[in-house]
């Protein structure tokens, strides 16, 4: 059981076997930060300053949320955007998941998922991700993503410019593969 059952607290707002989410605070911009840089992530990810950081997350349009391992260490972080967008559509605009191979990118996706379409009753579920990322697009195929385009050459990169894969997902798609059992 994904969400419920595992003694939710008015902190945490997601919580399965392995993680918990509870919302970031101005406290976890290091950690976030740090995350970004690091050399797992900094070809991935495009760093946002310290100012637009603290920007977004006192921003309404934005959702900033730690992820925690079940003994409530700092694991990841991830940010949605859209949430007054009046058309259901939410961005992850960032999931970075520092502890890579124990399966917790998966488990995050799928409690992210959850809370976007069950509790934010979103009506789609989008993200881009660059091209060359294959284990991030691993883990958002897995999941039920579906590839929605491309953005051709859209950022300029320290050596040249790097593509962008739009994907993403409607809630029925999520409630079909929730009646599949394929997220189990």
């Amino acid at each position: 059981m994904i969400g419920g059952g595992y003694g939710l607290t008015l902190e945490y707002l997601m919580r399965s076997k392995n993680i918990q989410f509870r919302r970031a605070k101005i406290e976890d911009l290091d950690f976030i930060i740090s995350l970004e840089k690091h050399p797992d992530s900094k070809k991935y990810i495009i760093s946002w300053t310290r100012d637009k950081h603290q920007d977004a997350l006192g921003s309404d349009d934005f959702i900033y949320m730690i992820v925690e391992n079940s003994n409530s260490q700092k694991i990841g972080y991830f940010i949605l955007s859209g949430l007054s967008n009046q058309n259901g559509c939410i961005e992850l605009v960032r999931i970075n998941i520092g502890e890579k191979g124990k399966g917790y990118g998966k488990e995050t996706m799928k409690l992210v998922q959850e809370y976007v379409f069950n509790h934010l009753k979103a009506h789609r579920l989008w993200l881009d991700v660059k091209e060359h990322n294959n284990r991030a697009r691993h883990v958002y195929e897995w999941a039920g993503f579906k590839v929605e385009g491309l953005l051709r050459e859209c950022i300029k990169s320290e050596e040249n410019y790097e593509s962008l894969i739009i994907m993403g997902m409607l809630k029925n798609e999520y409630r079909g593969r929730l009646s599949a059992s394929i997220l189990s």
